[in-house]
């Protein structure tokens, strides 16, 4: 009976491989979390009321500094591929730096909707503040409330025969769970992207990546490029969708 060995060489292959094949797998799994949540979302706006909010400014910064983030990180890896050791480091601390600022700036969007009644727990309709028509507005099978003299009436009730009062002093805000929920899911997995940079910054201060070894700043970076691309998903999906 015979041992099958491998070279170093081989060893260091099968290696890069195998931390491939998790990298790749842990985006799918995060997709379809994502996917089940998305899905969740759309399927809760097919009927009754929903309130459509605009989407907070710092929400805009976010997208801005994640972009960056992904762009940094990439020339990180161009740098560690070419041999520029010396750029490393630097580009990676850039990314966490701009990796904070998406943070930030998540949880000074979060702070707006909490100042006009948009909160992770249903608040009823009629708390939320704000101006309406500008920071959020409210629908009904689809069709926009307009409020008049005040009361609430169908956007298709032209004539204001029917006052809706009753019904909407009884709704909750049902966007706004799903909002944070959406937000708060990819934060969570920011905090272990910027845990991935940390880690990163300090193999690339001991100098431990090398044009022939470096698979696990190559991981880490596929990592922030998903996480920047899915924050792009959700901004759009939460700007337009919702």
């Amino acid at each position: 009976m015979t041992i099958e060995s491998f070279t170093p060489a081989e060893e260091r292959e099968r290696a890069v491989r195998s931390r491939r094949m998790l990298t790749w797998l842990l985006v799918f799994a995060i997709v379809m979390f994502f996917a089940g949540l998305t899905s969740a979302y759309i399927v809760s706006m097919s009927g009754g009321y929903w309130t459509r909010i605009r989407m907070p400014e710092p929400f805009y910064w976010s997208t801005a500094f994640v972009l960056a983030g992904s762009l940094t990180v990439h020339l990180a890896l161009i740098s560690a591929r070419t041999g520029r050791m010396r750029l490393v480091a630097p580009l990676i601390l850039a990314t966490l730096g701009l990796g904070l600022a998406f943070g930030a700036s998540q949880f000074k969007g979060w702070g707006r909707l909490v100042a006009i009644g948009i909160t992770p727990s249903p608040n009823k309709l009629m708390g939320i503040g704000g101006t309406y028509g500008v920071d959020f507005t409210v629908t009904k099978d689809g069709q926009p409330l307009v409020p008049h003299d005040g009361h609430w009436y169908a956007s298709s009730d032209s004539a204001r025969g029917r006052q809706l009062d009753a019904e909407v002093a009884e709704q909750r805000d049902r966007t706004g769970p799903y909002f944070y929920a959406l937000t708060a899911a990819h934060a969570a997995h920011v905090v272990f992207g910027l845990l991935s940079l940390v880690v990163m910054l300090v193999m690339a201060l001991r100098g431990r990546y090398s044009p022939e070894n470096h698979v696990g700043l190559w991981a880490g970076a596929v990592f922030w490029h998903f996480l920047g691309g899915l924050w792009v998903f959700l901004f759009f999906f939460l700007r337009y969708v919702h």
